[in-house]
């Protein structure tokens, strides 16, 4: 094995580490994580370290799962990769049927990308493309309605259709425009409005901006229940239904971005299911495979995909695509992790660890630097503010979600925030015992941290 120093100085540099400020990187000697047990991370000084973000919100049931390991190895023994480009392979339809089974009625196509960014990217060029070519279709369809605050992914289109500037101001001038309505949270309302009056107005201005604008609307895209991103938003109860009836009554996709919110999350396998909202388009990466591996997918109606059918020579064809689309490894841990869901009850598991984490964290609804604590299954966002009487927020140099990270780090636990939302993520399959310790580590690092 590599020395630890030699791995910290080569890592120093030459790697650049996505989302991350690298001069602070250097100075903070981030963990290098090498190995994994369950639901912990080792790193190269063989201290271990409870995945409390399950490894940015993809693992679904620990690391070294036996099951999906033997699926990646027995898959090995037979082919790592070839093309869906005018091929295809026994994993790779053997996941779009599971996943047609499992997914909200009506979607039964599955084109697989590599990330979510790339699912979401999928599904804006097929809508698009959509309603050039279904019959009666129009080239006036070319406006995207999204949700303020918004996370969709970094590709060009997807921050297109993303809505913080933090992250993607600076490429303005390279995306298509969009039309957006407000994201229908009250933590922090404009002047004038009330709780109630503010989600009222969120509704309505989603209606009026989908009627205005109906001609021209190729698609709403929209993350079902909770905007991760975003700070953990969790939208009221009724909105996903209300823009699902919106764009049926006027006969627009939906497009439903489930990158982070599928796979149990929330409580249900589809955060959708849980408003019975069946879209036109499901995007789906993250946990399809357990964690595992770089596999997404882009779930279509039977109506759609009909108007990507013709002669080759009519160019409706849909020429998009990536070389590792549809990968046999992925996909046959994709397979052993929707087994291992449905064998180990996970979302029952879900359930009982995100009643675990409303009682514990409720230890913090007085916290007088806790401003709200937002949660949808086990989906937790703890925005730290500076006064909780006026919401005022820390002054950005004293990145406070990021000293809760630090202090974390000193409990054995890995946290990642979101500015000065603390984050937790754990794993949907994650044994309550260690729900419990991620709770005690979260309450102690954001007491530590805020009393500094």
């Amino acid at each position: 094995m590599i020395d630890q120093s030699l791995l910290r100085q080569w890592d120093n540099n030459h790697v650049w580490h996505p989302f991350t400020a690298m001069q602070a990187y250097v100075d903070e000697r981030a963990p290098i994580i090498t190995d994994a047990d369950g639901f912990h991370l080792i790193d190269a000084s063989g201290k271990r370290y409870l995945d409390g973000i399950s490894s940015l919100w993809c693992n679904v049931h620990g690391h070294r799962v036996p099951e999906i390991d033997a699926a990646i190895r027995g898959q090995l023994d037979r082919v790592a990769h070839s093309t869906l480009l005018g091929l295809s392979s026994g994993p790779s339809i053997e996941l779009a049927r599971a996943l047609v089974e499992r997914a909200p009625a009506g979607l039964s196509r599955v084109f697989y990308s590599d990330s979510g960014a790339t699912a979401v990217e999928v599904a804006l060029k097929i809508a698009f493309q959509y309603h050039r070519q279904k019959a009666g279709g129009s080239d006036r369809r070319n406006l995207f309605v999204c949700v303020g605050g918004a996370y969709h992914g970094d590709t060009l289109g997807s921050i297109s259709v993303g809505g913080i500037d933090l992250f993607h101001g600076i490429y303005g001038g390279l995306l298509f425009p969009t039309v957006r309505v407000p994201s229908p949270v009250v933590f922090r309302i404009p002047e004038g409005h009330t709780r109630e009056s503010y989600l009222a107005w969120c509704f309505d201005e989603l209606e009026r901006v989908i009627i205005e604008n109906r001609d021209r609307i190729a698609a709403l895209v929209m993350e079902p229940l909770v905007q991760g991103a975003a700070g953990i938003l969790v939208h009221p109860t009724g909105y996903l239904a209300r823009a699902r009836a919106l764009t049926r009554d006027h006969g627009l996709p939906l497009i439903a971005d489930e990158v982070a919110v599928g796979f149990g999350r929330t409580g249900t396998l589809f955060a959708c299911e849980q408003e019975d909202v069946a879209p036109d388009l499901l995007c789906v990466a993250k946990g399809i495979t357990g964690g595992y591996l770089p596999v997404a997918a882009t779930l279509a109606t039977d109506e759609i995909y009909a108007a990507f059918l013709g002669h080759p020579h009519e160019g409706r064809t849909f020429f998009h695509g990536h070389t590792y689309t549809g990968n046999p490894l992925g996909c046959a841990a994709g397979l052993a992790s929707l087994k291992r869901l449905e064998d180990r009850n996970v979302l029952a598991n879900v359930q009982a660890n995100a009643a675990i984490i409303e009682r514990r964290l409720s230890e913090l609804r007085d916290h007088p630097h806790v401003g709200e604590i937002r949660q949808k299954g086990v989906m937790i966002g703890i925005e730290l503010v500076a006064d909780r009487a006026t919401k005022a927020t820390f002054p950005p140099p004293r990145r406070m979600g990021h000293l809760v990270t630090l202090a974390a780090r000193q409990r054995g636990v890995i946290l990642r925030p979101l500015g000065d939302v603390v984050v937790l993520m754990p794993a949907p399959g994650m044994p309550c015992d260690l729900i419990e310790t991620l709770c005690d580590a979260a309450i102690a690092s954001i007491d530590e941290a805020t009393s500094s």
